[in-house]
């Protein structure tokens, strides 16, 4: 006992050191990497900043509107989704998606009418977010997410070709020709290649960032001559004066009669350009998402991206939704935490207020560099190789979606991709019910149903009953099936009336309280079993 109680203490002091130290060690490492994690947000928010002001001028242009509107878009709706948003890491601003919906509403009515619609779309797009219709894009199969990712790879493909157009004598964009294309393109190979291989030696900073600096060095020190983004914004907006230059956003209630004709013409508009944000942030969210491992919160980000649509209209911003491309280079680039869409939207302002000098000489060719990674890497190769491998169905899915999202937008896109998925399903598990006829032991003829029962296998399964053979008891079991919408429940009473007519006695076993309670012909013809019988809802609005 002596022994016992003369080495105990020293053990548990050692065990208590060692715990201290662990726990100080450990918490050492959490900060190390909170202050890593720091670091790669920052940058990559910077990265992104850079990239995102030709495309807020030419989303601007796109939509009918000064640059400034499509820049101040592309602040207010990238802070407040940082912040408040369901996706950290993942990058909003003006998109070419809503862009095209608002041309036509400026170009009748004016931009002040723009601005009420899209306080009119944030406040749409809060009560979706409310309402918790957010987890309904878990719907959207995975034929439809590849090729809403093929199809929006090749558009910002597409998009990027622009920039390899410059204004001639008369005012219309024509094809670089010798020397300028030559530099455009030997800049956007070089931006490339430092992307691509300057990771496999060092990731204490962005490739982006490193890309965009030192190809704008090169341009700026050996007087090449490449067209710059102060070049691009003056070629869209045709004034040789352009300039991202500008002021803060200011606080203003759009100019509009508040009337019920000013609804009539912006609510159309409206619910167009909530339902094509909240798709285009949706699947862009699942697909971070995917490339992250983690899983972000679909009706908080609904939320986030109305309050930001409304409180860009009261600043004179187009509005906007999350960008698929900015969201790439971010994640590519390290971004994971709300920092780094924090610091690309305020960044952004800092380019506007103090330094469009300096980013109005960033070479269009290393943003464009820097986008045709993006395109490579969100592009998904695999599609192809399983093409041949995948069901038919799918496989046209896929080619049907990324079609559709070229030719009109990704919103349509999806809602196209949806259908035809739902039909296919419908199809296919139509021709799944199938029903066994016997006789048992008293004479009886029994059906066992299996398979689900719905709109779409209801004349498959009518169809499989002889009537003029069977007895005159006859039992159909259902033990094995799933009476899935209102549909089923009239076949089945339509079953019964069909028995009834021929002067013969049906059984209806195993059906569930919900399907006994919608039945009017049949109703009196179930059996119940209390302790067997199965206890599932239908698809239907009868029962309130």
């Amino acid at each position: 006992m002596p022994k016992i109680f003369k080495y105990k203490p020293v053990v548990t002091q050692v065990y208590i050191f060692d715990v201290l130290i662990k726990v100080e060690k450990k918490m050492f490492e959490l900060h190390a990497s909170k202050v890593a994690n720091l670091k790669n947000d920052v940058l990559s928010g910077f990265t992104v900043a850079l990239a995102l002001v030709p495309e807020a001028v030419a989303f601007a242009f796109v939509a009918g509107v000064e640059p400034l509107v499509g820049l101040y878009a592309a602040f207010m709706v990238g802070l407040i989704t940082s912040i408040f948003g369901g996706r950290p890491g993942m990058i909003s601003g003006a998109t070419g998606a809503m862009a095209v919906v608002m041309v036509s509403l400026v170009a009748i009515h004016g931009v002040e009418y723009l601005f009420a619609t899209v306080v009119l779309t944030g406040l749409l797009q809060i009560l979706a977010g409310l309402f918790k219709l957010g987890k309904f894009i878990r719907l959207v199969p995975h034929p439809v997410m590849l090729g809403f990712v093929n199809g929006l790879a090749i558009v910002i493909f597409l998009a990027q070709l622009g920039q390899f157009k410059v204004a001639n004598d008369d005012g219309v964009l024509a094809w670089m020709q010798g020397s300028q294309m030559l530099t455009m393109v030997g800049l956007i190979v070089l931006t490339m290649a430092i992307i691509h291989f300057l990771p496999k030696l060092t990731k204490a900073v962005p490739s982006s960032l490193v890309a965009i600096v030192v190809v704008t060095f090169l341009a700026q020190s050996l007087d090449l001559d490449a067209r710059t983004v102060v070049d691009f914004v003056r070629d869209m907006t045709n004034d040789p004066l352009a300039s991202i230059a500008g002021g803060l956003p200011q606080f203003s209630i759009p100019n509009v009669p508040f009337s019920f004709e000013t609804l009539q013409v912006i609510l159309p508009f409206a619910l167009i350009l909530a339902a094509i944000g909240l798709i285009e942030s949706l699947l862009t969210l699942t697909l971070i998402d995917e490339l992250t491992g983690t899983r972000g919160q679909g009706n908080k980000e609904c939320i986030a991206q109305g309050a930001a649509n409304t409180a860009t209209g009261f600043f004179g911003g187009m509005g906007g939704c999350a960008m698929i491309g900015q969201s790439m280079i971010n994640v590519n680039s390290g971004g994971r935490g709300r920092m780094s869409g924090v610091t690309a939207a305020l960044a952004l302002l800092g380019f506007i207020l103090f330094g469009s000098g300096l980013i109005e000489q960033i070479p269009l060719a290393a943003l464009v560099g820097v986008m045709f990674i993006v395109v490579i890497g969100t592009f998904e190769w695999s599609s192809i190789r399983i093409l041949g491998k995948v069901p038919k169905a799918d496989a046209f899915v896929i080619i049907l979606v990324s079609a559709v999202t070229v030719a009109t937008d990704l919103a349509i896109a999806v809602v196209v991709g949806v259908i035809v998925s739902a039909l296919v399903f419908a199809w296919e598990h139509a021709k799944h019910v199938i029903v066994h006829r016997s006789i048992n032991e008293n004479g009886s003829t029994v059906y066992d149903v299996s398979g689900p029962l719905f709109f779409g296998s209801v004349s498959s399964f009518l169809e499989q009953f002889d009537m003029e053979a069977d007895s005159d008891d006859v039992i159909v079991e259902f033990k094995n099936s799933r009476v899935a919408d209102h549909s089923a429940i009239e076949a089945i009473d339509t079953l019964a009336e069909r028995y009834i007519n021929h002067g013969k006695q049906m059984h209806l076993k195993h059906l569930s309280k919900e399907c006994t309670q919608l039945l009017t012909k049949a109703g009196s013809l179930v059996e119940i079993n209390v302790i067997e019988d199965p206890d599932y809802h239908i698809a239907t609005d009868k029962l309130g």
